[in-house]
């Protein structure tokens, strides 16, 4: 440690405002101090003093998905670093939010944090109050954007998943109505049996049919419109020829069940001492049968479907689960692709590229749904609603990756290096906020000690996200 001189503090650009005075009660709060080259201090550790380069060279660093990037490097006299918050009192972090070491041997001022702190109150009072204003002013603006931002992707999920919801609660409504319907015929139907119209053994025999029909229902072929088209009009000849009215009707639900004019005519034959107009109750009979089948089967692929949505939904949002828990990112990214499924539209085909061999991963489910949401917006909005979304899972060392891919037209080279930077955007004015990157990075960097990068070029953008699998320190309580 040397002698502190107030004529070489005027030599800093720092100082070179200060008067005598000031410049020597800064010389004696402060106190001169040499560095050998290594760590000053370090990101995270508390913020006890307040440094000022008066000759060597320094290098700040910040982490980021817990690797040490360099801020700079510089041997300007005159640059400080660390306590520099200190103004703020216990209103701001009171840990280093960096970590500084020198290059070589080096000369600072170095001024205790408490008394950098009331220099500033004392000679500087309108510019601390400016200085603060500004900063907690920012800080709040962007918690509400950030907040506005997440209701307006709250909303327009919302919007979706309702119309998502209305399709199949829909049919599931206009199915019930018909299944009423059919129900009612078959009441009738039993009515004209109870009256005696059917011999006994007809009747067992086709109490049989019903059963063979119903299980033919759940294994009904899939067929194209052509092969139903021939199908569907061959048996409407052949009810004709049975002399059955409306056979063109009847032909449809037969067809659907995967039933043609062989098997019609083994009921037939097994019919066959009864009369024709028995005959073609049993042929009606049947065919409401067949009909209650289809229905019940659309009901219960409209309610599975409504059961599906809210599982997605509740995954999503992870609705009472703990913030933090050991989870399969498929899950997550699953019940994302499914609440963004109407975004997607039919023009958008999605890839997934899953590997099922990942191990479970510690994390803030919730907010990774987020991350997986601004990315797949973005892609589809570069996409312009038509091409390919990728998403891939892989391991990598002891990370998982998480990687989401497009292929639109990609990110301008310019603009890569911005696009992590709050409200920096590129889509039109109203269209973004800026804050959907921004908000992404800070949950995977600093809520999972993760990383995220991305890679474009046209026809080809990518970005990975990285978890750790184990995570370097305990569960984080913020961003």
């Amino acid at each position: 440690m040397s002698v502190c001189d107030p004529e070489e503090l005027r030599t800093l650009f720092l100082f070179e405002k200060l008067d005598d005075a000031q410049l020597s009660e800064l010389c004696a709060a402060g106190r001169i101090e040499y560095v050998d080259p290594g760590p000053v201090f370090l990101e995270g550790q508390p913020a006890t003093c307040f440094y000022v380069l008066i000759d060597g060279e320094v290098k700040l660093t910040k982490l980021s998905g817990g690797v040490e990037v360099e801020t700079n490097r510089t041997d300007q006299r005159g640059v400080y670093a660390g306590a520099w918050t200190a103004y703020l009192g216990d209103k701001a972090e009171p840990n280093y939010n960096g970590s500084m070491y020198v290059l070589r041997r080096s000369r600072f001022l170095v001024l205790d944090a408490a008394d950098f702190s009331r220099m500033m109150h004392a000679w500087f009072p309108m510019a601390v109050h400016l200085l603060e204003g500004a900063f907690f002013g920012g800080r709040r603006s962007n918690q509400r954007i950030a907040e506005r931002e997440r209701l307006v992707a709250l909303g327009s999920l919302s919007a979706g998943l309702t119309h998502e919801l209305n399709n199949p609660a829909a049919a599931a409504v206009r199915a019930t109505a018909g299944l009423r319907e059919r129900v009612a015929g078959m009441r009738h139907k039993l009515k004209m049996m109870a009256e005696g119209k059917f011999p006994t053994e007809a009747l067992v025999h086709l109490v049989e049919l019903q059963e063979q029909a119903a299980e033919q229902v759940a294994k009904a072929p899939d067929l194209s419109p052509l092969e139903a088209a021939d199908r569907e009009d061959a048996l409407a000849d052949w009810f004709t020829d049975e002399g059955i009215a409306d056979g063109w009707n009847l032909a449809p639900t037969f067809v659907q069940a995967g039933l043609d004019v062989d098997w019609l005519e083994g009921v037939k034959a097994t019919l066959q001492a009864c009369h024709a107009d028995v005959f073609e109750g049993a042929v009606r009979w049947l065919n409401y049968t067949i009909e209650t089948e289809l229905l019940l089967n659309e009901i219960v692929d409209s309610t599975g479907r409504i059961s599906t949505l809210v599982g997605a939904a509740k995954q999503y949002s992870q609705m009472d689960r703990a913030p933090y828990q050991v989870v399969d990112l498929h899950e997550l990214l699953d019940s994302t692709l499914v609440m963004l499924n109407r975004k997607l539209g039919d023009g958008v085909r999605v890839v997934k590229d899953y590997d099922r061999a990942l191990p479970p991963v510690p994390c803030f489910a919730a907010e990774l749904n987020q991350v997986w949401t601004n990315l797949i917006d973005n892609a589809v909005y570069a996409m312009g609603g038509e091409g390919t979304l990728t998403v891939r899972t892989y391991r990598e060392n002891d990370c998982v990756a998480v990687e989401i891919g497009d292929t639109g037209p990609g990110i301008p080279e310019e603009s890569r290096n911005r696009i992590f930077e709050p409200f920096f955007t590129t889509k039109p004015v109203g269209e973004g906020t800026g804050l959907g990157l921004d908000i992404s990075f800070r949950i995977v960097v600093n809520k999972h000690d993760g990383d995220i990068r991305v890679d474009s070029v046209p026809g080809d953008t990518r970005f990975t996200v990285r978890l750790p699998l184990q995570p370097a320190q305990q569960a984080p309580a913020g961003s």
